[in-house]
């Protein structure tokens, strides 16, 4: 595997650490992350929505993802953009999301 393609995995790991804290499943799998865009300066733009667009804890999520994707190695900054456009629904969520929030 080529050192792209693991720095995203890592990063992908890394995300699915960061919990929006009232919601019992990961922001990656909810389908939140839109776009991972790392750059050869190691410069990391990551385009993201909220489950609702006046998600109380859009702070504490964004400095959530900012610290942990920005812990990845060989990632030297971290952009995170919120973003409403397409607009999330459930249909965004990974299998295992659905199952744990009763959508199967």
């Amino acid at each position: 595997m080529n050192e792209f393609l693991e720095t995203e995995e890592k990063i992908v790991r890394m995300l699915r650490t960061v919990y929006d804290p009232e919601i019992p499943v990961n922001i990656y799998d909810l389908g939140l992350i839109y776009k991972i865009d790392i750059q050869e300066n190691g410069h990391l733009d990551i385009d993201m929505t909220l489950t609702a667009p006046n998600c109380p804890a859009v702070d504490f999520i964004v400095e959530d993802v900012r610290m942990k994707a920005g812990s990845v190695e060989g990632i030297n900054s971290v952009e995170v953009n919120i973003v409403f456009e397409p607009t999330w629904d459930k249909e965004m969520m990974s299998e295992e999301a659905k199952l744990e929030l009763g959508f199967l």
